[in-house]
């Protein structure tokens, strides 16, 4: 059976991003951290946590992986979280 791909849009506010977000949001917070601490662990400001998480920027992947070593987190199983989501 063949899946069906979505297309990519360029917007920020897809279904695709919110999941990613919230997937963000609940790892930082299973790894106890405020956005402030997160942030100093990455020497980036405050908003640069707060605008991904709030889908208002993208992060690459260089980033995702960087965010989540100072999270403490598997990448691959954030991935495969997000994957299961959009195959369901």
């Amino acid at each position: 059976m063949e899946k069906r791909v979505q297309a990519l849009g360029k917007s920020v506010h897809s279904a695709g991003q919110a999941a990613f977000c919230a997937a963000m949001t609940a790892a930082r917070k299973k790894a106890g951290l405020t956005q402030h601490q997160l942030a100093a662990k990455l020497r980036r400001p405050q908003s640069f946590v707060a605008k991904y998480e709030n889908g208002e920027r993208r992060v690459d992947v260089i980033e995702f992986i960087e965010i989540c070593r100072a999270l403490d987190a598997d990448p691959v199983k954030l991935i495969r979280g997000l994957l299961r989501s959009f195959l369901s």
